[in-house]
């Protein structure tokens, strides 16, 4: 390493060093998901970014999608999947497909590229120590108000018991968590999970949440990136229809968390090598910013 690129490292540990500092101690959930799972140098650069969360005293606890993998499984079995509102209808064989690729291959996955990079992950589902309590999703709260669906063995959450994940997260341990919700017989559910994330960040009164993303954040009416709004800025762009389509439901995550607690919430772009990282310990971060 030359003196000017030494120098440019060391411009970098010291710009970080007032936010490690306000955030050592501090929970944070990551909303794992697009791109950035799929990819195979983003999955490594998330990776060391979790362990380096934790090794500098951040706790990071990380909650995973897996639509995609779900898919592609159900197409390999002959199984054609059904949308409404973009959510997938859940019938008992979906569901099957949906613990086995949530819970096992996927979830495993990520705890060994974790482990693999010096971290100590645990992979769980909502069964674990009771940690996510579920129950049938029978509403949508979309543009148009409420509207009744039937998903099947889609769920909402009902509640969350965050013992375990406070067990893990105060110890060396980085919690991975499928989204796969259980209710009180037993029944497992399959439950979106950026709202997983939120629900957790509440309970767990993380101080921040991160949805990764396929977009650099919320933009603005001319495709410009809004680095920072508060609630309400939020409200009046959702109004005038600059936050439209796809991205309502995460904004409502966000929205959702910062409303009952969570300091800030962060949507990034997850195509983005190192994302995290730099939305949480630079000046100028690389997504959305969205308080209360």
């Amino acid at each position: 390493m030359d003196k000017t690129t030494a120098q440019s490292v060391a411009h970098v540990l010291i710009e970080a060093l007032p936010y490690i500092q306000r955030f050592a101690g501090k929970t944070i959930v990551i909303k794992y998901g697009g791109n950035a799972m799929t990819e195979e140098h983003l999955k490594a650069g998330f990776a060391r970014d979790v362990v380096l969360l934790k090794q500098v005293g951040v706790n990071p606890v990380v909650v995973h999608g897996g639509g995609p993998q779900i898919g592609d499984l159900l197409k390999r079995l002959g199984k054609t999947s059904e949308f409404i509102h973009g959510l997938r209808v859940t019938d008992r064989e979906t569901m099957d497909v949906v613990q086995m690729v949530l819970g096992g291959l996927v979830n495993q996955e990520i705890v060994a590229l974790i482990n693999r990079y010096g971290g100590r992950a645990v992979g769980l589902t909502g069964k674990d120590g009771q940690l996510i309590r579920a129950r049938p999703l029978r509403e949508i709260n979309g543009p148009e108000g409420l509207t009744a669906v039937n998903l099947g063995l889609v769920g909402e959450v009902e509640g969350v018991d965050p013992d375990i994940v406070h067990t893990l997260d105060h110890s060396a341990f980085i919690p991975v968590i499928a989204p796969i919700g259980f209710d009180h017989n037993g029944n497992a559910y399959n439950i979106n999970a950026d709202t997983a994330a939120e629900k957790l960040a509440v309970v767990l009164d993380a101080e921040k949440l991160f949805l990764l993303t396929n977009t650099p954040g919320v933009l603005d009416a001319q495709g410009q990136l809004l680095a920072r709004l508060s609630a309400a800025e939020v409200d009046d762009l959702t109004r005038a229809g600059v936050i439209h389509g796809g991205m309502i439901p995460k904004i409502q995550c966000a929205l959702d968390a910062v409303r009952s607690g969570v300091t800030a919430t962060h949507i990034v772009d997850g195509r983005v090598e190192h994302a995290v990282l730099l939305e949480l310990l630079t000046n100028e971060g690389v997504g959305t910013l969205i308080t209360r």
